[in-house]
């Protein structure tokens, strides 16, 4: 939230100009960076309109609260009414979403979506869009979890007359998702009155839903189970939603037109693709519609079998690799959703492959070429291997070179790193994967970040916050060997050594052996924290608290990193592969190593000079010891 007073208060600040400017420090002091002209000439058009609207309709001593964010992600409701209710004398919510739209035109094949000039891809109906605030607001805030009722939503066009956004209105509506025009304004106050009494003040009430516990997000593998068997459990909000629709309107084309496109879905750590992915599957596999899950990373599809197919078969076998389509007849599905799609290799032939099947396509071509209507979701930035090839470029000259469409819906918000955008911003400016160089962290109370001076350190704060009861994992960069899988009954070899202290890898292969779970389920199983995870088990996945450290392949020297090639052990780096790919690989790998906890991160760094390089960013008060 960015700032929050009575009705009245933030019409008189608005008049002077003043709440402008707290907004616009407030939010460089929450995401690191200024709001853009478009977005601050919103605020200077929009909130007028609604605080004038509820001065008018004697709602003064309602309290607003802006940009209000929404738990666990990054999105924000452009305003938040609180109040009491007129009948009930209970508190009362209502979900504000402002728009400057003077025109729109809903979407021919899907009225949930609608198309506006100023943007090239479909947005979500405001109707919808605001819907959904209300139901992510009662599914992730305590105060209202049990109590539903007191939460609404309007979208307010205050530009639009009736003629110019006519076309929205066949949305189907309930009691979150009403749509007011300016030249509804009259209708826009008599509805407020319904939901907020102007006798009371609505101080105590915003009070009450800032203090609401953050119920924890539901974990992707926790639910995959009932999301794919029974009914959709995820709440997908605004850019998220378009790409689930844009999907299912692209089959039902398919299907009633022998048509084929191509959708990407791209977005950085966290952005719910893989949330997407499976709220995808579940509506296709309910409606009997051939479709399949893909990735390119062992640990996530057995994961995927393993919870979401605990029992049904048919279920486990909904989860593939992309190298499972060589000999597989073009369109033989209807859909193929090819999570984490950044790992789309070259081919997909390995030396285990048969002569016959060695046809050298391009596995980019085999994916395409298998479904109606292929789906790639990826987030270029976490390519972490060389050959590795999903690129948005790739896949879209693949797609051109047969003459398909391909639709790209970008996402912005995320909901990793408690929906913490600075933090994010925080590590790629850490590592340098944007200009500027690395800055210090200042905590938004979204994220936590601590700094430790050992890795006995690190793992003994982690131990404390699972005996909180959060989940904890520990993980670092492939600067140590790593021995073969021991034989039941016998130790783990501690490959990872740092001084004194001594940690096994997490397993290899596809059993448990000694206590540790195999593989790909070292990210999930809790019996995963005694062992130090690579980033080729990490990857897709998230724990509360993560733990990592930051091994001699990437240092602090004077001003800037320094990788260096000899440091790793990982056996993907080639004499073949250059210095330059493999800087940027490396780099990549702390990336999504830094970006898997849901609540905070503890970072350690084997080298004394990068140490106190972290520990001058970091912050000393929020070193370990002070934590």
């Amino acid at each position: 939230m960015l700032f929050r007073a009575s009705a009245r208060s933030v019409a008189a600040a608005a008049l002077d100009s003043s709440l402008f400017l707290h907004l616009t420090e407030q939010f460089f002091h929450m995401h690191g960076y200024r709001p853009g002209p478009s977005e601050v000439r919103s605020w200077e058009r929009s909130i007028p309109a609604l605080t004038n609207a509820l001065n008018d309709a004697g709602l003064g001593n309602v309290e607003v609260m802006l940009e209000y964010a929404l738990p666990l992600n990054s999105k924000r409701a452009d305003a938040v009414l609180a109040g009491v209710h007129p009948v009930t004398g209970e508190p009362s919510y209502v979900v504000v979403e402002l728009k400057q739209w003077s025109q729109a035109e809903p979407d021919e094949d899907d009225p949930a979506l609608c198309h506006i000039d100023a943007y090239a891809h479909p947005v979500l109906n405001p109707a919808e869009q605001v819907r959904r605030y209300c139901e992510y607001l009662v599914n992730f805030n305590g105060a209202v979890s049990e109590h539903p009722g007191r939460v609404s939503g309007v979208a307010f066009l205050h530009n639009a007359t009736e003629f110019g956004v006519s076309g929205l209105r066949e949305i189907e509506r309930d009691g979150n998702g009403q749509l007011f025009t300016a030249e509804r304004r009259g209708e826009f106050l008599d509805h407020l009155r319904t939901k907020l009494s102007d006798k009371h003040p609505g101080g105590r009430a915003a009070d009450e839903l800032l203090a609401g516990r953050t119920i924890p997000s539901k974990q992707l593998m926790s639910v995959a189970a009932e999301e794919v068997r029974v009914r959709e459990q995820f709440v997908l909000l605004d850019e998220q939603h378009v790409a689930y629709r844009m999907v299912l309107n692209a089959v039902r084309k398919a299907k009633r037109s022998d048509h084929k496109e191509v959708v990407i879905v791209t977005g950085g750590p966290g952005t719910g693709k893989s949330v997407i992915a499976l709220s995808l599957l579940g509506e296709l596999y309910r409606q009997g519609i051939p479709a399949l899950h893909a990735t390119g990373s062992q640990s996530f599809t057995k994961t995927m079998r393993k919870v979401a197919g605990a029992r049904k078969r048919e279920v486990q076998e909904l989860f593939k690799y992309f190298n499972s389509f060589m000999t597989t007849e073009r369109n033989t599905l209807d859909v193929l959703i090819c999570d984490e799609a950044h790992r789309i290799r070259e081919t997909s032939a390995n030396r285990y492959t048969p002569a016959a099947h060695r046809t050298g396509r391009p596995q980019i071509e085999e994916l395409i070429d298998v479904a109606r209507v292929p789906v790639f979701l990826l987030d270029e930035h976490q390519v972490v291997r060389p050959g590795e090839m999903g690129t948005v470029a790739e896949i879209k000259a693949a797609a051109a070179k047969k003459g398909l469409e391909c639709h790209v819906v970008p996402l912005d918000s995320q909901f990793r790193c408690g929906g913490s955008d600075a933090y994010l911003r925080w590590v790629v400016r850490l590592l340098g994967l944007e200009p500027g160089g690395p800055v210090t962290w200042d905590p938004d109370d979204r994220m936590q970040l601590v700094a430790a001076d050992s890795p006995e350190e690190m793992e003994m704060f982690l131990e404390g916050r699972r005996s909180q009861g959060y989940g904890a994992r520990m993980s670092a960069g492939y600067c140590w060997p790593w021995s073969k899988e021991p034989k039941p009954g016998d130790p783990l070899p501690a490959d990872v050594l740092i001084g004194d202290w001594a940690r096994p890898w997490n397993l290899r292969g596809e059993r448990a052996v000694s206590g540790a779970p195999p593989s790909a389920l070292w990210a999930t199983d809790p019996a995963g924290f005694g062992q130090v995870g690579c980033v080729y088990t990490a990857q897709g996945f998230e724990y509360d608290w993560s733990g990592v450290i930051i091994g001699p392949d990437l240092v602090w020297r004077g001003d800037k990193w320094v990788t260096d090639r000899a440091a790793s052990k990982d056996p993907v780096f080639k004499k073949s592969t250059s210095d330059a790919d493999v800087d940027r690989l490396i780099r990549n790998t702390y990336k999504v190593l830094l970006t898997r906890g849901m609540v905070g991160t503890v970072v350690y760094s084997t080298d004394p000079e990068t140490r106190e390089k972290l520990r001058e960013l970091v912050g000393a008060e929020r070193e370990v010891a002070a934590v």
